[in-house]
């Protein structure tokens, strides 16, 4: 019977080290610019919002063949964003459902 709560607790360790809260993962997803045009605004705003909060990108662009880092914990443990991009050529594209908790790299093309 000691044999088998010892391999019930290493089996309870090791599920607890890679069981993170949502409040410890890494936010952070590269935005990448493929499209040809400069990206002149950027939004990033978790599902349940009904806005677009604030341009991430502010005074920069982000132009084609360039990528920028964003961290999108705002500390409020929300893992799931919509993405809107704004291009020079006036072209919008807006993703939903982005899981930034996942997701390390996220492309224009």
């Amino acid at each position: 019977m000691g044999d088998m709560l010892k391999r019930l607790f290493v089996a309870a360790v090791v599920m607890l080290a890679f069981a993170l809260p949502a409040s410890a993962l890494d936010r952070r997803v590269r935005i990448v610019n493929n499209t040809g045009y400069t990206m002149v605004q950027f939004y990033g705003s978790y599902r349940d919002t009904d806005s677009w909060q604030e341009d991430i990108l502010g005074s920069d662009v982000l132009y084609s063949g360039q990528s920028v880092n964003i961290n999108f914990d705002d500390g409020t443990g929300y893992c799931i964003f919509d993405f809107k991009a704004v291009f020079e050529n006036g072209h919008e594209s807006t993703d939903f459902g982005n899981n930034v908790c996942e997701l390390g790299t996220f492309t224009y093309n």
